[in-house]
């Protein structure tokens, strides 16, 4: 499913607490993006249309709820960029943030960790 980056904003307001009327989404994202109300109803109106969320009558008023997992659409974006950028490879985007953005030594630590946890079958 491609969700844009204004959508994402939506998603991230669901994904974080659920469900949520208009006004609570327009909360969590209107004001720092700098949005009107009419944005934020044309990027629902979107999502609901390709049902990565859903509408819910709960006491008189629509609350939405996200369709689709965060973890879901994580591994599937992943994937996208993957496929789009490496050839499906991963060893190349991991040497492509290696050699063009420093690593922290907490991170390199993770990367031996993740690569020690492979080698033993995890």
């Amino acid at each position: 499913m491609n969700i844009t980056q204004a959508e994402s904003r939506i998603m991230d307001a669901l994904w974080s607490r659920q469900p949520l009327t208009v006004d609570e989404i327009m909360a969590e994202v209107a004001e720092p993006q700098g949005w009107g109300e009419a944005t934020v109803k044309t990027l629902i109106n979107r999502l609901l249309k390709r049902k990565a969320i859903r509408s819910d009558r709960i006491e008189g008023r629509a609350r939405y709820a996200p369709v689709i997992q965060r973890a879901d659409y994580v591994q599937a974006e992943s994937q996208s960029l993957l496929n789009r950028l490496f050839d499906g490879q991963l060893t190349p985007l991991v040497a492509h943030f290696a050699q063009h953005r420093a690593l922290s030594a907490d991170e390199i630590k993770q990367l031996k960790t993740l690569i020690a946890d492979l080698d033993d079958g995890g």
